[in-house]
């Protein structure tokens, strides 16, 4: 085994102080059964873990810590665990993403202020992963990502069932009368049967594979189910290669450079991922200093296929991802058409060429080849403009229906999602297929915190018609798990003033996906006299966490991150009060 002790190591401003100071920390790590000898100038690791019942995606993550705490001990270091919030999307009100910029400036601090040279970040669901990576791109210490991986395949009556876009589905069938309330309840224990986070391409998968993307998680790292034993096995080989990173000092900051941003974006084209890596890639960017705006996610995608066949826009599920050959098997493909840089380094301290020069393709009806794709160039994010999304919007062109991205249609305007659904099932509602549904008022700063609930679901009476899919318009954003011809993300927010609090109902509301416009066909005098007329709403907040939220959070095409924590602040050893 390699002499790792280091007295210049930043840990030894704590453990190999001399006089009081040192023995005070010393001695109170000791009351765990530590021997002196771990003091001896050896990398100490941190091993962040969002572990929490309050987040089923991530509760089995002590486990998976375990094994990293192997790699690290195996490799001459000394791991620390180390609790952090975990943001879970499927029980946190009004949204986990409101405390996404929370989580990352604990993160951030906890890093800091403690006796570590380096770090092993564990994550499950969505907004855990950027959440992580944003707080160790701002110290800058060597890190790695782990994530906690996809729960087995749901199966239902002899077919495979996906977390998150089943239960869109299931809530249509509820509605129509194809299922029972007895058969529904059934069906939640089969759509998810293990640990894990949601095994669809939804937001936490997306951002495995993004941060695998990156540089920042081990090849193939992303896919493995979180209760196959090689989730464990890569989680203790990422214990031994961040003990190694610390010799290299592989820091973040040379990982995350423009060239691995672009090959994150192109990526989650390939693979039919989630509109929220837009918010959150952008937000990660503005952490480390990359200029990446919202026109890179059109720009940058036009000419990438979709590869993957995974729900919700495809057919398979992650683990079936995974067994074709995972993340590699894609990387590899674009590299080979030209789509991706090479170049960039990654924590595994090789290049992404390297890194995926034996990937294999095992099955090509999951991951399609570049000459015969799942869905053809072009399919990908597109970013709108408009008079009614000056700043930008989105849509997942994978996701919506054909038919409608170009359409044109009469506004119905909800004031907020609730006002939404307490009407979505009468049967006089006056909407019809044509009819573009605008829900406003669930942006960043007015929901506030930016829910998933753009994607509402259609109105009872047109879904007992057999319409399937309807155009829809919000501030807010979408599950990734979710699924139709959604704007998203529309900039600026109603709430802050942007034209799409002006809208009323029956204004002829015009999408062109194509051309990459979405518009409010009404005369700019009658908006600008609307205007005149609009009065922001009152402060619903006067103090705690939601107060500074809605105080500091940038709009959408920023990333929805706090202003204030732009850019980083480095690892500089706090001042020692003892």
């Amino acid at each position: 085994m390699t002499d790792r002790r280091n007295s210049n190591r930043r840990s030894q401003a704590w453990f190999g102080a001399r006089g009081r100071s040192g023995m005070l920390y010393r001695s109170w790590m000791r009351n765990q059964g530590f021997g002196h000898e771990v003091f001896d100038g050896r990398p100490v690791i941190g091993i962040a873990t969002s572990a929490s019942e309050l987040a089923p995606c991530n509760a089995h993550l002590t486990r998976v810590a375990e094994a990293v705490k192997r790699g690290v001990w195996q490799a001459g270091g000394l791991p620390l665990q180390f609790p952090t919030m975990a943001t879970g999307e499927t029980l946190m009100r009004p949204t986990a993403m409101l405390y996404r910029n929370l989580m990352a400036m604990e993160v951030e601090e906890l890093i800091r202020a403690n006796p570590l040279d380096g770090v092993v970040l564990l994550s499950g669901c969505d907004k855990t992963t950027p959440a992580m990576l944003m707080g160790a791109a701002s110290v800058d210490l060597p890190a790695v990502m782990v994530t906690g991986g996809p729960m087995l395949n749901g199966k239902f009556r002899g077919q495979d069932v996906g977390s998150g876009t089943h239960v869109w589905k299931f809530e249509e069938d509820l509605k129509t009368g194809r299922m029972t309330e007895e058969e529904c309840f059934f069906a939640e224990g089969c759509m998810a049967r293990s640990n894990g986070h949601c095994m669809t391409m939804g937001t936490a998968s997306t951002m495995a594979c993004v941060a695998e993307a990156l540089g920042m998680q081990l090849p193939g790292s992303a896919a493995w189910p979180a209760v196959d034993s090689r989730r464990m096995e890569t989680a203790q080989a990422a214990g031994r290669r961040v003990v190694d990173m610390v010799e290299e000092d592989l820091r973040p900051s040379r990982i995350l450079t423009r060239d691995a941003f672009e090959n994150a974006v192109r990526v989650n084209a390939a693979i039919g991922g989630s509109t929220n890596a837009v918010i959150h890639l952008t937000a990660l960017a503005g952490r480390v200093g990359v200029e990446l705006d919202l026109d890179d996610f059109d720009r940058l995608v036009r000419e990438v296929p979709t590869l993957v066949n995974l729900m919700p826009s495809g057919t398979y599920l992650m683990e079936d991802f995974c067994y074709a050959g995972g993340l590699p098997a894609v990387m590899a493909e674009l590299l080979g058409g030209g789509l991706l840089h090479g170049g960039p380094v990654t924590v595994t301290g090789r290049t992404v060429a390297e890194n995926t020069a034996r990937a294999e393709r095992v099955d090509s009806d999951v991951i399609t080849p570049l000459d015969a794709p799942f869905q053809p160039a072009g399919t990908g994010i597109a970013v709108l403009r408009g008079n009614l999304c000056p700043d930008g919007a989105v849509i997942k062109q994978s996701a919506a229906s054909p038919h409608l991205l170009t359409h044109r249609g009469p506004a119905r305007v909800f004031d907020s999602p609730e006002a939404y659904h307490a009407v979505a099932d009468d049967p006089g509602l006056d909407v019809d297929e044509n009819t573009v549904i605008v829900i406003r008022n669930a942006g960043p700063k007015g929901y506030p915190g930016m829910p998933e609930v753009s994607n509402v679901p259609l109105p009872a009476k047109l879904l007992k018609a057999g319409v399937t899919d309807m155009v829809r318009v919000c501030d807010g954003r979408m599950s990734g798990t979710g699924y139709g011809t959604v704007v998203l993300h529309v900039t600026p927010e109603a709430a802050v003033g942007g034209p799409l609090a002006l809208v009323r109902d029956g204004d002829p509301v015009v999408l062109d996906v194509p051309g990459r416009t979405l518009r409010l066909d009404v005369d700019d005098a009658e908006l600008a006299r609307r205007r005149q007329e609009w009065t922001p709403p009152a402060e619903r907040y006067t103090s705690g966490y939601t107060w500074l939220y809605t105080q500091h959070v940038e709009q959408a095409d920023r990333g929805a991150d706090f202003g204030f924590l732009r850019g980083g602040r480095g690892h500089e050893v706090p001042r020692d009060s003892h």
